[in-house]
């Protein structure tokens, strides 16, 4: 119901807004989307708001936390509207994208409800709103049907302002972005002294990529800098206010072998970056501060780095493959707890059947791993998936 008055009502203000901002002949407006069912089998555990994919920070940090093994799971979630419009005016080409899909995340975790991904608008050089970060590459995900997608991949969408002084294939893009972080208190939490502890961000994250294509793919380089605060708003005799730089450094990569093989690839490494990784715990961390007694604990960022290596095959015009690995491992603080977590590993293999145009089905083997900071503790997980997706699209 709710998507059929969103199209509609779209639909409806789409001739005044053509008549306002261009011609019909050359103004384009585009509702699209899929829906999809995926449906398979976790030999393993994890968390119950996370059954339908593989995400190694919601493993079991601890023996039998999510038990039994063993269940079969089914969810649409993946399935996706949106619309999209382009419009030709005398500064530029005003483009604009409204995306939602139906996978629940935050206070929404495991819930089948609207979700958006994109609203953002473009205007020549310049563009504003919710999409991706530029210091992600979203070519570098494979064209696998397991939803959240590989650990040690940067992958934010992000509000946004943004500078393209270079565009089409070979690129450049400088954006201010929304800022934000969070802090595992460890082996303090709970502690009446940090109680009052507050997270203050007075400025905009920083990011910037610069893409150069060729015949062969292509080779990105981008990188965020970010500025990170917090204040004690508590009383004396302690003062645990502090701040911390992050920053991050993200090369990526898809390289063209033959007419059938794609290599997807990157490498990204830094410290309190971790919100714009796809699967990552917290940005800061706290370690020991000895010999200052009104701030005996400090925040620190914490450094990581992450890996994605994928090749998609195409055997035909009705089956292609996908397989590889990622990971991401974390530098964890001193006060951090021993079961925190530490490092994630993220594998998987597919075969995909394409039957008509618009139309996929597929199975998919998929693997993950979680390793804990300091207890020796692991876990893994195992899933077969099944997958069916129906593309739609119109334009008007």
């Amino acid at each position: 119901m709710k998507a059929r008055f969103f199209a509609g009502l779209l639909l409806c203000s789409l001739p005044s807004a053509m008549a306002a901002q261009g011609t019909a002949d050359s103004s384009k407006f585009e509702v699209y989307g899929f829906a999809m069912m995926d449906a398979g089998y976790n030999a393993n555990q994890i968390d119950p708001a996370w059954f339908d994919v593989v995400r190694p920070t919601k493993l079991p940090a601890f023996e039998d936390q999510f038990a039994p093994d063993g269940n079969a799971y089914f969810s649409a979630r993946q399935s996706r509207l949106g619309v999209r419009s382009t419009v030709p005016t005398s500064v530029g080409t005003l483009k604009t994208t409204f995306e939602f899909e139906l996978f629940g995340t935050g206070v929404d975790a495991g819930q089948t409800t609207f979700r958006l991904r994109h609203a953002y608008g473009e205007l020549g050089k310049w563009g504003a709103g919710q999409t991706w970060s530029p210091f992600m590459d979203i070519d570098v995900f494979p064209n696998s049907v397991e939803y959240w997608g590989p650990t040690g991949m940067v992958f934010f969408r992000n509000v946004q302002l943004r500078y393209m002084p270079i565009q089409g294939d070979t690129r450049m893009t400088i954006a201010l972005e929304r800022p934000g972080a969070s802090a595992d208190q460890g082996d303090v939490a709970g502690r009446i002294e940090i109680s009052d502890v507050r997270p203050r961000f007075p400025l905009p994250d920083l990011s910037a990529e610069y893409r150069h294509a060729a015949k062969w793919g292509y080779i990105e380089l981008s990188g965020i800098a970010r500025y990170i605060k917090w204040e004690d708003q508590g009383a004396e005799p302690f003062d645990l206010s502090g701040d911390a730089v992050g920053w991050g450094i993200h090369g990526s990569s898809n390289l063209k072998i033959g007419q059938q093989n794609v290599v997807r690839a990157s490498v990204v490494y830094g410290e309190g970056i971790q919100n714009y990784m796809n699967d990552a715990p917290a940005d800061v961390g706290i370690e020991p501060n000895p010999g200052d007694p009104v701030a005996p604990v400090q925040g620190v960022p914490l450094p990581m780095i992450g890996v994605v290596a994928f090749l998609d095959h195409t055997w035909s015009e009705k089956f292609s493959s996908s397989v590889g690995y990622s990971m991401i491992d974390i530098d964890n603080s001193e006060l951090q707890t021993a079961d925190a977590f530490k490092r994630g590993q993220y594998a998987l293999g597919n075969v995909l059947y394409y039957p008509t145009p618009g139309v996929m089905t597929g199975v998919e083997l998929q693997w993950g791993d979680r390793e804990n900071f300091e207890d020796g503790f692991s876990s893994d997980i195992f899933k077969v998936q099944f997958s069916f997706r129906y593309n739609f699209s119109k334009t008007f």
